[in-house]
């Protein structure tokens, strides 16, 4: 038996108030909680993240739901330095001299 990775990602959850926090383990796992800020961040297979965005909204103790935007972010780094030095103000150059 091989194992495999699933795609898991985060969902922000901004909630009114925290005594409802023990809830929110049947919808994923539960990874960390913000008692000054009222947020708790929760971990959920990818597939699954539309549908229980959806869900988490509707619960009477929750404000809004935000989902991560990791995934969609590129985490290959090969030829950013030069991408950034191509990318200079060529007048900033000028107002040096």
């Amino acid at each position: 038996m091989a194992f495999e990775m699933q795609a898991r990602q985060s969902l922000i959850v901004y909630t009114y108030s925290l005594k409802q926090t023990r809830q929110l383990k049947r919808y994923g796992t539960v990874m960390y909680v913000s008692k000054k800020m009222r947020y708790v961040v929760l971990y959920v297979n990818q597939e699954d993240v539309k549908s229980l965005t959806d869900q988490l909204s509707q619960l009477r103790f929750v404000k809004r739901v935000v989902a991560s935007a990791r995934p969609e972010i590129s985490e290959t780094f090969n030829g950013v330095a030069e991408e950034m030095t191509a990318h200079q103000d060529p007048e900033a150059e000028d107002d040096e001299e």
